[in-house]
C-alpha cells in the first residue's frame, strides 16, 4: 500500500541506535550501527534508486492500526485485508540488565503472526549503502544473509525461508515468523524463544523504567511517551543526546532549511536532562556529564554548540546525491556547519544541565568541589563573552549580535556557579561569581530592555521580539510577576503567536521568512502564561498542541500554522522537552486524585 510520507511515524531504539516505522510496518528510516551512521533504511528521504526500505506487504491491503505496547519502546502494527485476514508486526530493538550493565546491541527484532483469515504477505528487505547510492554486496547461508555496509557487517537471521525472501515471493503467512538484523554473529538458539525471550526482557525493562518516573497527575500517557522518546535518542556508548534521528526533513515545504541534527547540541542535551531530572530519571544526567566532561578537558573552555555522539569536533556538511529529500524536497545534508559557529549561551547550557549533579543526594557519583572546579573554566569564558556578538540559540549563518538569551544562559553559568560554591562554603568563590552574575544581569536589564517599546527584545539596542524571551523567567533572571517579563510576554503573543503556533522570530534570515511555528517556543509560550496568571488560556493552548502530536504521540521540530502538519526533523527532543515542561507546571497535584 503507497502512502505520501508523512511524519505519522514511531520510533524504535535503545540508546545504541533507533528506526522509524511507518504506519504499514516498513522500516523506513535507521542508520547503523550508531545515530550517525550511513541509513541502511532511507526510503523516508526519497532513495534515487530502489530499496531503503524492510517492508512487510500485505496483499489486497485495506487499513492498519498502530499503537505503542504501552509504557515502552515497543511497537505494535496490525495489518488488515480486505478479505478478513489480519497479521501483527511487533518491532523493538533489545534493551535489558543484564551483569550489571545494559544488553543493548545493534539488534533489530521483528515478530509476524497471522491474527486471522489467511493473509498473504511479501517481505521486501532492501538496505542501501553509501547514502543511498548503491546497493550493498550480500551473501546468504541456511538461515541469514548478510549485507556488507561501509564498515559493518549486517546480518539477518530468521525461520522464513530464505527463498521466499531473497526472491520476494509471495505467500500465505500461516505461523509466527521471527526476524533478527544486526551484527555479523551467529544466533545459538531457537529463534523463537531467542526473539520472545527479548521482547519479554525489554517490555519488562521499560515498565520498570517509567514505573520510577515522578509525572504528572495529567497528562500522563503524553508525558510517558515524551519521556521514552527522550531516553531512546541518548547514545549511552558516551553519554551524547541527539536533537533528532533523523537529517534534512524541512522545516517547511520546499524551503532548503535542512538540516542534520544527528548530534550533541549542548543546549538541546541541557533542556533534555533537565526534562527527565524533572521526571526523577537522573541517570541521563550523569552520562550526558560524563560526554561533557570528556569535552570539556579535551578542548578550551571557548567550546562549540555541537559536537559528534563520538566527540567529533568537526562535523562537515556535504549533499547525499543518492537521496531525493522527503517527499523530493532536497538537499539531504550530512553533517552541520553550526560547529563553526560562536553561540556564547553553551556555557549556561553546560551548567543549567550539572547543577543538579551537586545537590542531588540520590546520585550516586554526586558532583564534588573538584568537580565544581573543572567547570569554572566555562563560568570564566562565560564572563568574557556576555557582551559579545554570536549566531545566537536560533544560528542565524549571515548575522552576529550580542542576543539577549546568550547573556543570559551567561549570566546563568556565572549564577548556578555561585549556587554551588555557597553548597561546599567556598566563600571567596562565591563572592566572585555572584559579583559577575550581579554585572551581568545589570547589563542586561539595561541594554537587553527596550523602553519605547516597553518589553524586552532579541538583542543589545535592539527592537525585534524572540521566542526565546519567554524563557527569562524559567531560568531565574527574572520574576514570573515582574511587570517587564509580564509585558514582554503579552508582545510575544501578539507579535509571535499564530492562531495555535508561535514562530521564533519573524524578521527574515539568511533563508528568508520563518514559514511554520517552532514547536517548544509554543510550549514556552504555554509556560509563560501560566507563569503569569493566564492558567485558563495556557491549559487550552497545551491541549491543541497536544492534539497535533502524530497518531503515536510523537512530535518533529515544527507543525504547520493552518493544517498542524509536522515538519522538521523527529522525533525532536526540543518538542518533547517542552510538552513534559509543561505539563508539569500545568497539571493538577496529585492531591487532587486522593
Amino acid at each position: 500500500m503507497t502512502r505520501q510520507a508523512s511524519l505519522d511515524l514511531g520510533v524504535i531504539g535503545n540508546g545504541t541506535f533507533g528506526a522509524l516505522i511507518d504506519p504499514d510496518g516498513s522500516v523506513v528510516w535507521c542508520c547503523l550501527p550508531a545515530f550517525d551512521g550511513d541509513p541502511a533504511f532511507c526510503s523516508l528521504l526519497s532513495p534515487k534508486r530502489p530499496g531503503g526500505a524492510w517492508e512487510i506487504e500485505l496483499e489486497d491491503q485495506a487499513h492498519t492500526e498502530q499503537r505503542y505496547l504501552p509504557n515502552t519502546a515497543i511497537l505494535i502494527t496490525v495489518l488488515h485485508d480486505r478479505h478478513g485476514g489480519a497479521l501483527e508486526i511487533t518491532d523493538f530493538a533489545p534493551r535489558w540488565r543484564h551483569y550489571d550493565r545494559l544488553y543493548r546491541p545493534v539488534g533489530l527484532f521483528r515478530r509476524v503472526r497471522p491474527l486471522a483469515g489467511s493473509p498473504r504477505i511479501r517481505v521486501r528487505l532492501q538496505p542501501l549503502a553509501d547514502w543511498g547510492a548503491r546497493e550493498p554486496e550480500r551473501t546468504w547461508g541456511s538461515n541469514h544473509m548478510r549485507w556488507l555496509l561501509p564498515g559493518h557487517v549486517l546480518r539477518l537471521t530468521t525461520d522464513l525461508s530464505l527463498r521466499l525472501l531473497r526472491d520476494e515471493l509471495p505467500f500465505v503467512l500461516d505461523r509466527e515468523l521471527h526476524f533478527v538484523l544486526g551484527p555479523d554473529e551467529t544466533l545459538t538458539q531457537p529463534i523463537g524463544a531467542f526473539v520472545r525471550d527479548a521482547e519479554e526482557r525489554t517490555t519488562n525493562y521499560w515498565r520498570e523504567w517509567v514505573r520510577y518516573l515522578s509525572i504528572p497527575l495529567e497528562w500522563q500517557e503524553a508525558v510517558i511517551r515524551s519521556a521514552i522518546t527522550l531516553k531512546l535518542c541518548q547514545y549511552e556508548d558516551t553519554g551524547a543526546i541527539i536533537a533528532a534521528m533523523t537529517t534534512s526533513i524541512p522545516e517547511a515545504p520546499h524551503t532548503t532549511r535542512n538540516w542534520d541534527y544527528r548530534y550533541c547540541w549542548l543546549r538541546d542535551a541541557a533542556f533534555v536532562v533537565r526534562a527527565l531530572n524533572r521526571l526523577g530519571a537522573t541517570a541521563t544526567m550523569e552520562e550526558y556529564i560524563r560526554y561533557i566532561f570528556n569535552i570539556v578537558t579535551a578542548e578550551p573552555a571557548d567550546i562549540q554548540p555541537v559536537f559528534g555522539i563520538g566527540f567529533e569536533a568537526q562535523l562537515h556538511e556535504d549533499e547525499a546525491e543518492g537521496l531525493a529529500g522527503y517527499r523530493g524536497m532536497g538537499p539531504v545534508r550530512v553533517g552541520n556547519l553550526a560547529w563553526k559557529q560562536v553561540q556564547h549561551d553553551v556555557y549556561g547550557s553546560v551548567m543549567l544541565a550539572s547543577t543538579q549533579l551537586f545537590f542531588d543526594q540520590r546520585l550516586q557519583h554526586p558532583g564534588d568541589a573538584a568537580t565544581f572546579a573543572r567547570l569554572e573554566p566555562l563560568g570564566e569564558q562565560a564572563w568574557r563573552m556576555h557582551d559579545q556578538p554570536d549566531a545566537g540559540l536560533w544560528e542565524f549563518r549571515g548575522r552576529a549580535s550580542v542576543h539577549t538569551y546568550s547573556s543570559v544562559m551567561c549570566w546563568a553559568a556565572c549564577d548556578r556557579l555561585a549556587k554551588v560554591a555557597a553548597r561546599f562554603g567556598l566563600v571567596e568563590r562565591v563572592q566572585h561569581w555572584r559579583g559577575r552574575a550581579d554585572r551581568i544581569r545589570a547589563k542586561v536589564m539595561e541594554a537587553a530592555w527596550n523602553a519605547e517599546l516597553g518589553h524586552f527584545v532579541d538583542a543589545f539596542g535592539g527592537d525585534r521580539l524572540d521566542a526565546s524571551l519567554l524563557l527569562l523567567a524559567d531560568t531565574g533572571f527574572i520574576e514570573a510577576k515582574d511587570p517587564r517579563y509580564i509585558a514582554t510576554v503579552e508582545a510575544i503573543g501578539k507579535g509571535l503567536r499564530r492562531g495555535h503556533g508561535l514562530y521564533r522570530y519573524i524578521a527574515p534570515d539568511d533563508f528568508g521568512a520563518p514559514e511554520t511555528s517552532f514547536t517548544i517556543c509554543t510550549f514556552w509560550y504555554v509556560e509563560a502564561l501560566a507563569a503569569i496568571g493566564r492558567h485558563d488560556e495556557a491549559r487550552a493552548l497545551f491541549e491543541t498542541v497536544l492534539a497535533r502530536r502524530n497518531p503515536l504521540g510523537l512530535l518533529s521540530e515544527d507543525l504547520g500554522f493552518e493544517d498542524g502538519e509536522a515538519w522538521g526533523n523527529f522525533p525532536q527532543t526540543y518538542s518533547h522537552v517542552g510538552l513534559i515542561s509543561a505539563a508539569m507546571h500545568l497539571s493538577r497535584p496529585w492531591q487532587d486524585a486522593t
